[in-house]
């Protein structure tokens, strides 16, 4: 199934994307490569953020690789999934779009709904940059129901 907007998605697919904890987002390398990496998520302003946070980096200091696949090319999707052994719960949702990398600063509302969400920006808020997609497109399905 497929909607244009966050606000076209039927309830069970607004739910798994407001509760999951974990999403896989989708981006393309500097060779043209996919790519697909685990990250922490929120909902604010009608996009999806998500942020570099502190946590040890292979190279200190220096950009992330996935902030500089985004700024070259900011094309990504954002998939989220529920998986269980018996599988007729299966679900999952993927949100494409384009990706804007915001610094911290000028990331009010993104920050303010990734701390609320996850304790740990609390205690520790991510110095940024954050990495705000504005959906284009929605993809859903799910098992039963």
């Amino acid at each position: 199934m497929e909607a244009s907007r966050l606000a076209e998605l039927p309830g069970w697919a607004s739910e798994l994307l407001e509760s999951a904890r974990v999403a896989h987002l989708g981006l393309v390398d500097e060779e043209g490569h996919p790519r697909v990496l685990p990250v922490t998520f929120a909902l604010a302003e009608d996009r999806i953020w998500s942020a570099v946070d502190e946590k040890p980096k292979r190279a200190p200091g220096k950009e992330l690789a996935r902030v500089r696949f985004l700024r070259r090319d900011p094309r990504a999707a954002l998939t989220i999934d529920r998986y269980e052994e018996g599988w007729t719960r299966l679900a999952w949702l993927q949100v494409l779009g384009q990706v804007s990398v915001v610094e911290a600063s000028d990331a009010a509302g993104g920050l303010a709904a990734l701390t609320a969400k996850y304790s740990q920006y609390g205690r520790s808020p991510p110095p940024g940059p954050l990495l705000a997609l504005a959906p284009k497109r929605c993809l859903f399905w799910r098992a039963s129901g």
